[in-house]
């Protein structure tokens, strides 16, 4: 069930999914369908292909030949960090901590402070850490010694903020600390700890920004020779960058939508991106759910700057339901027109901002005509994503995919998915 609300300004029937049930979009996931680790080569995953009702099967590194000449990919460059960190009591107990994001600073200017960084994260066995107690850990870089220690700060509904502050002979920023001491976060669904392979496996070959505690898992496909075949055939290719949170893994715990709280990411998109959109002779296919989050989110802050005579760094941020609640009327032109105006007024080269968008069925797409995605879990935020865009044939996909053998989730295969224009 949805709710229907009509504008008075606009006269525009918006469907919003606070009562969407998510005992609705659950299906039977065999634990052994799972797949746990990569396949040898990326691009040897199979490729589902759904088309104007029809599904089909490829072979991943034969996806060019879904594809035509001016199309263009969008991928999230970003990268993942090695975010679990273990520190030890004076007792000997060992306490994990995850770093979620940073605090008072950039992703990327935290990842170069030196000395001390302040980060929002999660801890496991918070309850034996107590009061002012500092955590250490010791380890070794080049024969260097180096101490690392951990201080709460406060806590913050599930999660703590905590400042880590650290000493060696040899000055070392933040990234090089979660290098040598981190371990890189795989999914829970998973089962087991990181291995040698994951480090480069659990990577996109875009992979450059540091930040994500998950990858952009449909990017995982890509291999150079891959994105040789499809520049061959004309076909295009730009970047954003969006820093995936823990809560991509969050599971929906409520009844109906209304009750589930989106997780924000940070976003960053060159301005030269939009015009680039504009300018498509084709189709704009985003590579992943955090790319088309990125994309669907630009143009909701254009609606915003069209609407509004000020803004400001909380203008730039999209809250769980307003895509829902924004007129719904401008074109893609006239907002990305508006989005790039605005920066070049103020010489700025990127679009920063924040993102909570919920795309689920409702959602009015302005962007997107295709994604290529892996398969995602049941009753998650991704699996509505796949349902707004391509209706209730969402369970025939899923459907077909589990009794042709595909694999499921991060290292599972991949789908290119065509927009249904009837949904």
């Amino acid at each position: 069930m949805v709710s229907i609300v009509l504008l008075p300004t606009k006269y525009t029937l918006i469907v919003i999914p606070t009562d969407i049930r998510i005992e609705d979009f659950d299906y039977d996931l065999p634990d052994e369908r799972i797949a746990k680790f990569p396949l040898e080569r990326r691009q040897d995953s199979k490729l589902l292909v759904y088309n104007g009702g029809k599904i089909s099967d490829r072979i991943f590194h034969e996806i060019g030949e879904e594809l035509s000449e001016g199309d263009l990919l969008i991928s999230n460059n970003t990268r993942v960090i090695s975010a679990r960190l273990h520190f030890t009591k004076k007792t000997g107990a060992t306490i994990e901590i995850f770093c979620l994001e940073p605090i008072g600073a950039s992703h990327q200017d935290a990842m170069m402070q030196r000395e001390k960084s302040v980060w929002k994260c999660l801890v496991g066995g918070a309850k034996k850490w107590k009061g002012d107690e500092k955590l250490e850990c010791h380890f070794s870089v080049d024969d260097n010694e180096v101490v690392l220690t951990a201080t709460k700060i406060q806590q913050q509904a599930e999660a703590f903020e905590i400042e880590f502050n650290w000493t060696s002979k040899t000055e070392m920023v933040f990234s090089e600390i979660l290098f040598h001491a981190g371990e890189l976060p795989l999914p829970p669904y998973f089962n087991r700890d990181a291995e040698d392979e994951d480090y480069e496996r659990y990577q996109t070959m875009f992979a450059r920004h540091e930040g994500s505690v998950a990858a952009p898992t449909a990017g995982l496909h890509f291999t150079n020779e891959v994105m040789s075949h499809l520049k061959s055939k004309g076909i295009e290719h730009k970047e954003v960058t969006l820093h995936v949170g823990a809560g991509t893994f969050k599971p929906v715990s409520s009844d109906t939508m209304q009750g589930h709280n989106m997780h924000s990411e940070y976003f960053s998109v060159p301005v030269e991106l939009l015009q680039a959109i504009l300018n498509c002779k084709g189709r704009i296919i985003p590579v992943g759910t955090t790319s088309m989050r990125t994309l669907e989110s630009l143009y909701w802050l254009g609606v915003k700057l069209i609407e509004s005579s000020s803004a400001n760094s909380i203008f730039f941020q999209i809250e769980q339901w307003q895509a829902y609640q924004l007129p719904q009327h401008f074109s893609l032109q006239e907002s990305f027109e508006a989005l790039i105006s605005y920066h070049q007024k103020n010489n700025l080269k990127n679009i920063t901002g924040a993102t909570s968008i919920l795309i689920a069925p409702g959602y009015q797409f302005h962007v997107c005509s295709g994604i290529i995605t892996n398969f995602h879990m049941p009753k998650s935020t991704l699996l509505l994503l796949v349902a707004a865009f391509i209706g209730e044939d969402w369970k025939r996909v899923y459907d077909y995919a589990l009794a042709n053998n595909f694999r499921f989730l991060s290292y599972g295969d991949s789908s290119l998915l065509w927009r249904n224009q009837s949904v």
